[in-house]
């Protein structure tokens, strides 16, 4: 039996992937394909790359509202939902937890509607269900820092549109940390758990780790990026005892700016302390890998065996919001996988 290379191994490897934002897995060419249809002024390929081009984290925040903005219909909703199923198949990612930026779409997007979005993605999902076999949940995004009242829309929006769309499994908040901390979403996230909502937040990626501990105060379920965890000892204790899945991003965070290199980067020492460590794309091509180019990238660089690395694709079924009768079944095929 040929020997399949690591990187063909590391695909074969069942896995999900819990911190991707939908409107991230735009590919140039698609923008380009929006463009053409929303815009008065189409971009150019040439012109659509210049926009994955960033220098810092707030840059990239202004790429992904530049991107962001060719979405306006149904139909540019269905198309990219079902391309990302398509690419996340092809990676072996049997399951995926995808962010939607519902407070972009509340505070900018006349042209469509919460529910016309949510209509449009969910006919991509089954298309793309049906035709690659990954299978999708959504989270609702808010922006923290657009502040609570508008977060408070959005979950509410969640809470409604769940019982039509099971497929709505929880909420969270990203943007700008320093200007919306986690204590000032404390009481909206106790009524959201209370509509049957789980509850994650991104929390510690271009902060100090007091942000996390905010999120794990108001009930996070799941933490995004918790890059500055690694600077306080007693966080780290906790994160452990409690085995709170962590979304790392490890690209995501290098190509923002917010871990300087690679070899400072805490993903061994998470996973050497006990942490329930799980890796993700967060917006693939805006930092040019993708959820098995992630998988493949932290394998080598931070010299993790196979069997580390199933038990890192454990983890990331282990950490879903899957029925548990789905779980058991994608765990056992990771631990079947050779």
């Amino acid at each position: 039996m040929e020997t399949l290379s690591p990187r063909e191994w590391l695909r074969g490897l069942p896995k999900c992937e819990l911190h991707l934002h939908l409107e991230g897995t735009i590919v140039p060419e698609t923008l380009v394909q929006l463009s053409a249809r929303n815009d008065a002024e189409p971009l150019t390929l040439e012109a659509a790359r210049t926009l994955y081009v960033y220098e810092n984290f707030l840059g990239f925040l202004m790429a992904f509202k530049a991107v962001s903005e060719r979405l306006q219909t149904p139909a540019d909703y269905e198309l990219i939902t079902y391309e990302m199923i398509h690419r996340l198949a092809e990676q072996g990612v049997k399951h995926a937890e995808v962010y939607i930026s519902v407070g972009i779409i509340l505070r900018f997007k006349t042209q469509i509607t919460v529910e016309e979005m949510m209509a449009a993605v969910e006919r991509g999902r089954m298309r793309g269900e049906a035709d690659f076999g990954t299978t999708v949940l959504w989270i609702f995004d808010a922006v923290r820092h657009f502040g609570p009242e508008e977060a408070a829309v959005v979950f509410t929006k969640a809470a409604q549109l769940k019982a039509q769309y099971p497929s709505i499994v929880g909420i969270g908040i990203g943007g700008d940390e320093a200007r919306g901390p986690a204590s000032d979403f404390k009481h909206i996230y106790e009524e959201a758990k209370a509509n049957g909502l789980h509850l994650t937040v991104h929390a510690g990626e271009n902060v100090p780790a007091s942000s996390i501990w905010a999120a794990i105060n108001i009930g996070a379920e799941r933490l995004g990026h918790a890059l500055t965890a690694v600077d306080d000892p007693e966080l780290l204790d906790i994160l452990a005892e409690r085995q709170i899945p962590l979304e790392l991003n490890v690209t995501s965070n290098l190509r923002t700016g917010c871990c300087s290199s690679i070899d400072k980067h805490p993903v061994r020492h998470y996973f050497e302390r006990g942490l329930m460590i799980t890796l993700n794309s967060d917006d693939p091509p805006m930092f040019g890998a993708d959820l098995l180019d992630e998988y493949e990238t932290v394998q080598r660089e931070f010299e993790f065996t196979n069997e580390q690395m199933r038990e890192i694709a454990a983890n990331s079924v282990e950490a879903s919001f899957l029925q548990p009768t789905r779980k058991i079944k994608l765990l056992q095929a990771v631990e079947q996988y050779r």
